[in-house]
């Protein structure tokens, strides 16, 4: 059996937070004598004193010091053990899963996830970024953004575009030839494609071809020489502005567009308030 108990040890928080036995005492609702007499035997127990006197103030000793910190984060997830149990009680949604194609913009991801955080605290969202669409995660998703208008079990709504541009380091070839990049010109050099591993080859790919399955690879594997590629141009913006990477001239166009949707899973109808929040904070989103 453990010697010593949570609430001792919320007890000491306490005291070292307010100064003083009887604040502490009169913050938690109980007598300074019961306040008083958990602190000695927590000392007792521990063998440790924990606690000295500075003036009217209680302070911890170093020792207390110590052992607080440690026992502080052990606190913190009993209190939101407690919390989540409130949350189950009052029928508030604890958890709320969400996918997320990689190629939604990273900044407004972050800004949606801290913007809901602050608002539903008591909510943990489960995120996972695919590549593509991937079946297994898209099946376990409560809201998700989709390469694609559907899922198999909702119905979605354009959010907005992802402007992907040609790009290859400054120094590649491709850059030095005269004029617009021809098609023929471009299947000299092996091209970058982002994909997952199940995904089957193009029909006109060229058979000396690279393929990596996050962005983040495929930029590096660009950035290094390994070949040209098309790239999220947001992810690749302070790349351009330094210079190392460069937009190619293609005669067939240098940009494409792919769409992202916003789509939500029919089981969850009628929508619960942490669910409607996510909607509207991706949608605001700019």
């Amino acid at each position: 059996m453990h010697k010593t108990t949570l609430e001792q040890w919320a007890l000491l928080e306490k005291v070292v937070e307010l100064g003083s036995f009887a604040k502490a005492a009169q913050a938690t609702h109980r007598s300074q004598s019961s306040v008083s007499y958990n602190l000695a035997l927590l000392q007792e127990r521990l063998g440790v004193a924990l606690l000295q006197a500075a003036g009217r103030k209680a302070i911890l000793t170093p020792a207390g010091e110590l052992l607080l910190a440690q026992a502080r984060p052990l606190l913190k997830a009993f209190e939101h053990v407690e919390t989540r149990a409130a949350s189950l009680q009052n029928g508030v949604r604890t958890r709320l899963d969400f996918v997320v194609d990689s190629i939604f913009p990273r900044g407004k991801l972050f800004a949606i996830l801290r913007q809901f955080q602050r608002l539903h605290a008591q909510t943990q969202v489960h995120l996972t970024e695919i590549l593509e669409n991937d079946e297994t995660a898209i099946a376990k998703a409560d809201v998700m953004v989709l390469t694609r208008r559907q899922d198999m079990t909702g119905r979605g709504e354009w959010l907005m575009n992802i402007d992907f541009v040609a790009v290859a380091h400054r120094d590649h070839p491709l850059h030095r030839l005269p004029g617009p990049v021809s098609e023929d010109e471009l299947a000299q050099y092996p091209p970058i494609r982002i994909t997952n591993r199940e995904a089957k080859p193009l029909q006109d790919e060229p058979v000396e071809s690279w393929t990596f399955s996050t962005i983040e690879a495929a930029i590096e594997a660009i950035t290094y020489q390994v070949g040209y590629g098309w790239l999220p141009e947001e992810r690749i913006s302070r790349q351009i502005e330094e210079g190392t990477l460069k937009i190619l001239q293609l005669s067939h166009g240098t940009r494409r567009a792919t769409p992202l949707h916003l789509v939500v899973k029919k089981d969850i109808l009628p929508l619960d308030e942490q669910v409607q929040t996510l909607l509207r904070l991706i949608k605001e989103q700019p």
